[in-house]
C-alpha cells in the first residue's frame, strides 16, 4: 500500500537550505531518520535556493545531478528532507527513474514500523492513507482507461483510479469510526479504573533526549531503549511510589523532532493523550546537545498543538555526565522546582528529581488522615482500589487511614456523614 523503504535499500539523501545557511545538525537528524527506517545512505546531496522549484522542488539542474548520482551508486530510492507536493514527487520519479519519498512519508514509515498497539497501528494506517490519497496517480497512468464493456465489465464506466480513490475513502471512514470507538472505550475504562484520580507524570521531550532511559531509572521497568529516532511510539505507563509513599502514574511518550507536520501529530495521538491529561510534565532535555534550546521550543510548540501547553512542567536536563556537571535543582520565583540536572544512565540526581516532583505535586495532592465509620467499608475499598492509602491503623470505631488525596476528593469525603478528615 505504501512505498516504504525496505531494510538495506540504498538511498540518496537530498536536503536544501531554503533562504538560510545549511545547518549540519539538520542533515544529521535526517540521516538518523533514514537509518531508523532501515535505509542505507550512500550519498548526500545539498544545495540552497531562495524558494522551492514548483516542478522538482530542487530545480532542474539539481534534479539531473540526483539522477546521475543515483545511477552511478545504484541507489534504490531518493529520500528528500522536505515535504513534496504530489506533482513534485511524480516529476522527480519520472526524471530519475527511482522511487522518491519525502520527509512526511519517511516519518510515517517509521511510525508504521514502531507502532505495536492496535490503536497505534490504526492511527498510522489512517495517516498513511491520507498521505497517499493525492498520490494515487503515481505510476498508475495506464489505469486511466474506462472500465465498462466486455464480458463481466458491462455497466457504468469507472476508471481504475476512481475505483482506488473510492475504496481508499471507504477505508478512511472505517478506520476513523474504529478509532472513535476505541477512544470512547478508553475514556470509559479510564473513568472506571480511576474513581479517585492519582497524580500522573508524562515524560516528553525531543527524540533521543533519554526519556526511556529516565523512565527505566525511575520505575525500574525494562522500557525499550535504542539510539534511534522514534524508538518509543506506543505509550508505556507504570506506577511509581515517590519518597514518602505518594503514588503517581508515569507515562513514557514518543519523542518529538524538528518540523513535525501537524497532520503527522495525529498518527501518534494515543501516546500524546498521556501528555495532554498529565498532572505534571517532565520535559526531558539532552543537556549536552548544542541545539537544546531549539529542541525545547519545538517540543513546546507540539505541546501547544495538542492542548498541553499550559500544563505545569519540570525541565529535566539529562546526560550531565557528558558535560561533567553535578546534579542540581533550580527554583522559580515562587521557590518551586522548575529545572533539575540529572544523568539517567549514571543514576545521578534522581533523588533530587523525585523530591522536585513531590514538591510540585504537593499542591495537587495532600496527605490526610481519614477516619471512616465501620459502615463505610465501600469507601475504604474505593480508596484502596485507587492505591492512595499510605497506611492504616487499628481502630475500634472504624477505619483509620492515612491517604494522599487531591483537593476535590478530600472535599467529597468531608461531605460524607460520619467521615472525618484531618491534616497530617
Amino acid at each position: 500500500m505504501f512505498d516504504r523503504p525496505r531494510t538495506g535499500e540504498r538511498a540518496v539523501l537530498v536536503r536544501l537550505a531554503l533562504g538560510a545557511p545549511a545547518d549540519p545538525e539538520d542533515l544529521q537528524e535526517f540521516t538518523q531518520l533514514a537509518l531508523s527506517a532501515g535505509a542505507i545512505p550512500v550519498a548526500t546531496l545539498g544545495g540552497s535556493r531562495d524558494r522551492p522549484d514548483p516542478r522538482y522542488f530542487v530545480g532542474s539542474g539539481k534534479a539531473e545531478e540526483i539522477r546521475l548520482e543515483a545511477l552511478a551508486l545504484e541507489a534504490d530510492l531518493i529520500l528528500v528532507d522536505h515535504p513534496l507536493s504530489p506533482s513534485q514527487e511524480r516529476n522527480l520519479e519520472k526524471l530519475i527513474g527511482k522511487r522518491v519519498l519525502d520527509r512526511n512519508g519517511l516519518i510515517l514509515d517509521i511510525f508504521a514500523q514502531r507502532a505495536a498497539s492496535h490503536e497505534g497501528k490504526l492511527e498510522v494506517e489512517l495517516a498513511q492513507l491520507k498521505h497517499i490519497a493525492s498520490r494515487l496517480v503515481r505510476g498508475w497512468t495506464h489505469l486511466e482507461r474506462q472500465r465498462g464493456g466486455g464480458i463481466g465489465n458491462r455497466g457504468p464506466g469507472e476508471t481504475q483510479l476512481e475505483t482506488d480513490r473510492r475504496l481508499l475513502g471507504q477505508r478512511v471512514r472505517v478506520l476513523t469510526a474504529r478509532l472513535k470507538k476505541i477512544q470512547v472505550q478508553r475514556e470509559t475504562g479510564r473513568s472506571a479504573r480511576v474513581a479517585i484520580p492519582i497524580p500522573s507524570l508524562a515524560l516528553v521531550g525531543y527524540t533521543n533526549a533519554g526519556k526511556s532511559t529516565l523512565f527505566r531509572a525511575l520505575t525500574g521497568e525494562q522500557a525499550y531503549v535504542a539510539d534511534q529516532l522514534f524508538a518509543t511510539l506506543d505509550p508505556t505507563v507504570r506506577r511509581l511510589a515517590l519518597r514518602g509513599g505518594t503514588q503517581v502514574v508515569v507515562a513514557d511518550t514518543v519523542g518529538f523532532i524538528r518540523e513535525l507536520p501537524h497532520e503527522l501529530v495525529a498518527a501518534f495521538k494515543s501516546t500524546l493523550t498521556e501528555a495532554r491529561e498529565a498532572t505534571l510534565l517532565l520535559h526531558v532535555v539532552d543537556a549536552s546537545d548544542p541545539r537544546r534550546d531549539e529542541h525545547i521550543d519545538e517540543v513546546n510548540r507540539v505541546l501547544e498543538e495538542i492542548g498541553a501547553g499550559d500544563l505545569p512542567q519540570i525541565r529535566v536536563y539529562n546526560k550531565i555526565d557528558r558535560l561533567e556537571l553535578e546534579p542540581r535543582t533550580a527554583l522559580d520565583e515562587q521557590g518551586a522546582p522548575e529545572a533539575v540536572w540529572v544523568s539517567a544512565a549514571m543514576g545521578l540526581g534522581l533523588e533530587g528529581l523525585q523530591q522536585a516532583i513531590a514538591e510540585r505535586l504537593s499542591c495537587a495532592v495532600s496527605r490526610v488522615r481519614v477516619l471512616l465509620p465501620l459502615t463505610a467499608g465501600a469507601a475504604r475499598a474505593r480508596l484502596y482500589a485507587a492505591k492512595v492509602v499510605v497506611a492504616e491503623s487499628p481502630s475500634e470505631e472504624g477505619f483509620d487511614l492515612t491517604v494522599d488525596l487531591p483537593p476535590d476528593e478530600r472535599a467529597a469525603l468531608e461531605r460524607q456523614d460520619g467521615v472525618r478528615v484531618e491534616a497530617v
